[in-house]
């Protein structure tokens, strides 16, 4: 009896003493390159009681400058510097404990690929097309439920769960996408999101280092960067600086306590950007709009915590690398604590001089948007260095202008005293201008499913100064209002097998589809191919009994755009316009190629815009 007890008992402490030992579960990132511009690297560690391990790495050109131990044993972070030569190769990374070796991973250096169509950035000759992965097509069936994920349901009948699209629908669409004209793919987050809920858009990543597997894998995201740089695209990736989803295992296991902003009980941001830029604000109401949740699924992360800025910095300097990328949008970019998005842009910009970065700034006001913009006028403390921002004030300006009734600060004014303040910007040609998104209602259905008004926001978003940005849908009249947003977030038919209609195709749209799909095909390939749409500069005049003219020019070409907002035919003098347009020229109907051989005045159908190529006789 006392020899079984004695042997239960070594049993037991055995079992207790074995629970206790470190176990080593990810290191991230799990692999790096020679050659980068900053040489050092630091590692997350995490593993159950990691921190009670001795770290060696032996490996010429690396050094091990600092082991970290946090508040949470189950973390360790590795300052390591590189040196400028050191070669690509792999090496050990070994934890002791007590002199006996507890776990090795194999760390491995890699040699950077260098090409040109890589790292390319993102300008004001392209075209940019928003997808929303799991609305847009299902290239992968295989991919649509996986097991052991927290959400599994697939319905594509319910807004709030997976449809099933997926990288390689977007691949399989790649043609269909260049004969629309577009040059570059902006996808909403494709990171792991194992949320529970509406884990679909992405917005609440749980990993960083990982597609979610049922978009694809990382290797057939960058097959799908690869395969957009062989035919002359770029890609855009989608990022959350702000937050990360609830289910990320820095949340539900922190490093430690400041990780995130804590807070006693749930508390949501107040969504006002205002406080950024008032100067008699509150320092309770600042604490609440940085500091505050997006939302419950969304822990809002404290970029003053030098471990997050590094591990969020070098998570998006990797998927460059890695993926070859061309730029990044950067979701809610008010939320985020200005002092790191400024350090963050300097690093990215380190590496890659070229490279594209651009900020969501859902805010009302020219001031208030160009505060965010690098350089501005307005912004007398932090230089963000942000390039440019999603230009939301000349997205209330065409609205207003289609929608609107024509005053001396309403209607089509509105849109030209949009760009009146691009003063306030360093380089407002970096904003990029868009009539919808994901977030907000359908343009189709904003300007009430009126074809000519649709036209002419199209006429408008390919001519006008910026990057334009498209989203996907919009050419064949997708519509609906964002009460909630999911109604603008509906598939696109023909990107699911059991489609009864295939909208990818001329013979699947109906027929005023089709007349939309070839308008903006027209001008979306006619801005492609004329660089006084790209990089021309621009002209405008003061609007006029409901019109709206603006030139685009260079030396070597002129396009007049004319927007008649008004509900019957106008015909217009261009005797006002003389400083531009000689009385020795002519135009062509860009759209129609029709030719009007006499410009004095021109006729402009009813909420109707012409876009003309003028040229001499």
């Amino acid at each position: 009896m006392k020899k079984l007890f004695i042997i239960i008992f070594t049993l037991f402490y055995s079992s207790c003493l074995f629970a206790q030992l470190p176990k080593l579960e990810r290191i991230e990132p799990s692999f790096w390159w020679t050659g980068m511009h900053n040489l050092k690297l630091q590692l997350l560690v995490r593993g159950h009681n990691i921190a009670k391990n001795e770290v060696t790495i032996k490996y010429e050109g690396v050094k091990l400058i600092k082991v970290h131990q946090v508040e949470n044993p189950n973390y360790l972070f590795l300052d390591l510097e590189l040196a400028d030569g050191v070669k690509p190769g792999k090496f050990p990374i070994v934890f002791s404990l007590n002199g006996k070796k507890q776990a090795e991973f194999v760390y491995q250096l890699k040699e950077r690929v260098k090409s040109d169509k890589q790292f390319q950035g993102v300008n004001t000759k392209d075209f940019i097309y928003l997808i929303m992965p799991d609305r847009f097509a299902n290239g992968d069936l295989k991919n649509d439920v996986v097991k052991g994920m927290n959400e599994t349901a697939l319905n594509r009948d319910s807004m709030y769960y997976r449809h099933g699209g997926d990288l390689q629908g977007i691949i399989n669409r790649l043609d269909y996408l260049q004969e629309l004209g577009v040059t570059t793919l902006w996808l909403n987050p494709v990171l792991e999101n194992n949320q529970s809920k509406t884990s679909y858009h992405g917005y609440a990543n749980t990993e960083n280092y990982k597609i979610d597997p049922r978009f694809g894998t990382n290797e057939l995201y960058k097959k799908l960067v690869d395969e957009c740089h062989h035919r002359g695209m770029k890609v855009i990736k989608d990022l959350v600086h702000n937050h990360f989803g609830t289910e990320h295992f820095t949340i539900k296991d922190m490093p430690m306590k400041d990780w995130v902003h804590q807070w006693p009980n749930y508390t949501k941001t107040t969504y006002r950007e205002q406080v950024h830029m008032d100067p008699y604000v509150a320092k309770a109401d600042k604490n609440l709009m940085l500091n505050g949740w997006f939302d419950r699924h969304m822990a809002d992360l404290n970029q003053n915590n030098a471990f997050v800025q590094n591990y969020l910095t070098q998570s998006h300097i990797w998927w460059i690398e890695y993926a070859g990328l061309d730029g990044f949008r950067l979701d809610t970019y008010a939320y985020n604590d200005l002092e790191f998005m400024a350090d963050w842009a300097e690093k990215i910009t380190a590496e890659y001089p070229a490279f594209t970065f651009f900020g969501e700034t859902w805010v009302h006001g020219v001031p208030n948007q160009a505060y965010f913009t690098e350089g501005n006028k307005i912004n007398q403390g932090i230089d963000t260095k942000l390039q440019g921002v999603t230009d939301f004030q000349a997205l209330w300006g065409i609205n207003e202008a289609l929608t609107g009734k024509f005053g001396w600060m309403d209607g089509v004014v509105r849109l030209y005293n949009v760009f009146a303040n691009d003063y306030m910007y360093k380089d407002p040609t970096r904003n990029v201008v868009f009539l919808d998104n994901h977030d907000i209602s359908r343009f189709y259905s904003v300007v009430g499913e009126d074809f000519n008004k649709y036209k002419s926001g199209i006429a408008w978003l390919l001519t006008t100064r910026g990057i334009p940005q498209f989203y996907y849908g919009t050419e064949i009249l997708m519509k609906n209002y964002a009460n909630p947003d999911g109604l603008v977030r509906d598939d696109f038919l023909g990107g699911w097998e059991t489609d009864k209609s295939n909208k990818f195709t001329a013979l699947g749209r109906s027929t005023k589809e089709n007349e939309a799909f070839d308008y903006v095909k027209k001008l979306a390939n006619y801005r492609k191919n004329n660089e006084v749409l790209q990089t021309g500069k621009m002209m405008q005049f003061i609007p006029e009994d409901g019109i709206y003219v603006y030139f685009r020019y260079n030396t070597d070409k002129k396009v007049m755009v004319i927007m008649n907002s008004n509900a019957n035919e106008k015909v217009l003098s261009t005797e006002r316009f003389a400083e531009i347009v000689s009385t020795s020229v002519k135009a062509t109907n860009v759209v129609t190629d029709e030719v009007l051989n006499d410009i004095k005045n021109i006729r402009v159908p009813a909420t109707s815009t012409l876009v003309l190529e003028l040229t001499k006789f």
